[in-house]
């Protein structure tokens, strides 16, 4: 990435928290912080229509500020064998509404009450955009299963209920740099730096 400034289409104080992070050598810009509120109809099929859409979206309101710098996107979920990859797309809002996190869980856990297969993996998609039309796609997976019950007290999402096949513990028992050194969004943006440089 040669841009050191980029502007997150997130105001997900959690997501732009964990991108700053993991990309620590760049000025990480919100979505609020340059004054675009919208909200954006994710009706992609996928991560990756969806982290597009957002991007696009933003892109259109930086060139009519005159803003001339790259964005971020990403759409990411949960993805269940047991569900047919459920919630996948609609992670966020998997009851219906977007954003409350513990119905989703509990949601969730009630509908694996009797299964076996637990497994799981959190997925994700992030885009760059550029000004000039051109985007960079970066992909990461982090596998696990999900937990009979809620565990831990950190993170947010599903975090509580899944358990990281490569850390033996729940997301919500892990710190930052835990979750981070294996998480889907790193791994995403691992993909997405080395997809820049090929």
């Amino acid at each position: 990435m040669n841009n050191k400034k980029i502007i997150i289409a997130s105001n997900n104080k959690h997501k732009i928290k964990e991108i700053k992070e993991i990309l620590t050598n760049y000025e990480i810009i919100s979505m609020e912080e340059i004054g675009f509120n919208k909200d954006i109809e994710e009706n992609g099929k996928s991560f990756v229509e969806n982290a597009l859409i957002k991007a696009e979206s933003l892109m259109q309101f930086l060139k009519e500020k005159n803003i001339d710098l790259p964005c971020l996107s990403d759409d990411s979920g949960l993805c269940v064998d047991a569900l047919n990859g459920k919630p996948g797309i609609f992670s966020a809002r998997y009851i219906g509404e977007h954003g409350n996190d513990k119905a989703n869980r509990q949601k969730l856990l009630n509908e694996l009450k009797n299964q076996q297969n637990r497994n799981a993996h959190f997925e994700c998609a992030i885009v760059k955009l550029f000004p000039n039309g051109k985007y960079i796609i970066g992909l990461g997976k982090t596998y696990g299963q999900i937990t009979n019950k809620e565990i831990g007290e950190n993170g947010f999402g599903y975090d509580s209920i899944f358990l990281s096949s490569q850390l033996n513990k729940t997301f919500a028992e892990c710190s930052e740099e835990e979750k981070n050194s294996v998480s889907h969004r790193k791994k995403a943006l691992i993909n997405l730096i080395e997809n820049e440089n090929i």
